[in-house]
């Protein structure tokens, strides 16, 4: 039975280390799934931490430091001297490896190069650390199976045997000509059945999808979502195997733009965690709220504009938060959609007519139900014919203008190459806002006739 990672757990974990009860963190950690002790070392402080991770098996601890959040390890490792981080790194996948030296001073790395003692996987890793983080180079790994197009399935089971002793999970085995150039993928299951004097180059299959080692890493996250990829391997100009992304590499790659979009959809402008500085917090969140602020007070100074009206009909002024509310909830919706679409690289302007129709048919169906029901609500409620039509008919236009805002703004934006993200938070909002009390004012001056 497993271990439960609770708040006394953690209590006792820190009990232990206190009084070096090392056979009770062994004891009990045992138990655990490395993603499980990462949870454990998240509650502890760095001393603490390193003291559990010096006790824990290297593997182990290897496979901890990959898992841990980026502004953790940075802190963290700077306990570490470069023999420890030498002595994990050893055991790593070269992706990782690189993802964690990127983090070191330049002495660091250079330090924990020199004392790795696997050469080859030293080169493999001096050789990652030249591609940008955000670059499928700087995503892929180096240890993947590969073998010639001109060997026999014999030699074949011979050389993925030793290569699979630096790969953890073998996806697919590619297959590589004799100037190492890609030319297609063969299973494990098709060598294993095949005769042993049976060549590569009869059986294997010319069909892969691969990806340049320059493609941006969301390029990367398209390709492997819309083929249902569990690897893609890497490949440069020259279409040279370089290495391979595994889908735990994307999964990363997809929930960090998961957060940042939803961070700009908010409002939030840079890529901020909690335990960021007040200052850098602060930074990220004022140029949304400051417009936002800006879209309030031009709100207000708009209705000054109407304000003998509603001293003549207090009751129109009941229903403003009600039409601003709307407009900015529909604008979100519509622009979500345009924005998710987007982030996909989905070419949106094929039949862009057809698209924007249905976009307004939605619209229209929305608006009509909305408006029905805010009538129908509205005369219950308060017996005004006249006040339930010019809500009814300010909200049917608000939900049809929002619509076409929401899904247009996006479009905008990104062909002037700004983050679409940007236009579905406080932007779409307060521009709704204003247009909404717009028309919200002038239909109740129209039928009213103030």
């Amino acid at each position: 039975m497993r271990a439960e990672i609770t708040r006394e757990y953690v209590d006792q974990v820190e009990e232990a280390i206190a009084r070096h009860d090392a056979p009770f963190i062994l004891g009990t950690m045992a138990e655990l799934y490395p993603a499980d002790i990462t949870t454990v070392l998240y509650e502890l402080d760095e001393q603490e931490s390193k003291y559990v991770m010096d006790l824990l098996p290297p593997e182990v601890g290897a496979q901890i430091l990959s898992d841990l959040d980026y502004d953790i390890r940075t802190g963290f490792l700077q306990t570490f001297t470069s023999q420890e981080i030498a002595r994990y790194v050893n055991l790593m996948n070269s992706d990782d490896a690189v993802d964690i030296l990127n983090e070191q001073s330049v002495k660091t790395r250079e330090e924990v190069l020199a004392l790795l003692d696997n050469e080859e996987k030293a080169a493999a890793i001096l050789d990652l650390l030249h591609y940008e983080e955000d670059c499928a180079g700087g995503l892929m790994a180096k240890e993947l199976v590969k073998v010639n197009l001109n060997w026999r399935v014999r030699q074949c089971i011979e050389e993925i045997r030793r290569q699979a002793e630096e790969v953890q999970k073998i996806y697919t085995v590619y297959v590589v000509d004799n100037r190492d150039v890609l030319v297609g993928r063969v299973s494990v299951k098709t060598l294993l059945l095949a005769k042993d004097d049976t060549l590569v180059k009869d059986i294997y299959n010319p069909d892969v999808i691969s990806i340049e080692s320059f493609r941006d890493e969301g390029e990367v996250v398209t390709v492997m979502q819309k083929y249902a990829l569990e690897a893609i391997p890497v490949v440069n100009i020259q279409k040279r195997l370089l290495g391979r992304i595994t889908i735990d590499d994307v999964i990363d790659v997809m929930q960090e733009q998961a957060e940042l979009s939803r961070q700009l959809m908010t409002g939030i402008t840079e890529n901020v965690e909690e335990d960021d500085s007040v200052f850098r917090i602060s930074r990220s969140r004022l140029p949304w709220l400051i417009i936002g602020m800006i879209g309030g007070l031009l709100a207000a100074q708009f209705m000054g504009l109407f304000e003998d009206d509603i001293a003549l009909l207090p009751a129109v002024a009941l229903f403003v938060p009600l039409i601003t509310a709307t407009g900015g909830n529909v604008g979100i919706q519509s622009s979500s959609i345009i924005i998710q679409t987007l982030s996909s690289n989905t070419v949106i302007f094929d039949n862009f007519a057809q698209r924007l129709l249905k976009v307004l048919l939605v619209a229209l169906l929305n608006a009509v139900i909305i408006s029905g029901l805010v009538f129908t609500l509205t005369y219950l409620f308060r017996h005004e014919l006249t006040l339930s039509i010019v809500v009814s008919a300010a909200l049917f236009s608000v939900v049809m203008l929002a619509s076409l805002m929401g899904t247009l703004t996006p479009l905008v934006l990104d062909r002037f190459g700004i983050n679409p993200a940007v236009a579905a938070g406080p932007f779409i909002t307060t521009a709704n806002d204003l247009l909404g009390l717009a028309i919200y004012f002038s239909v109740a001056h129209m039928l009213y006739n103030l």
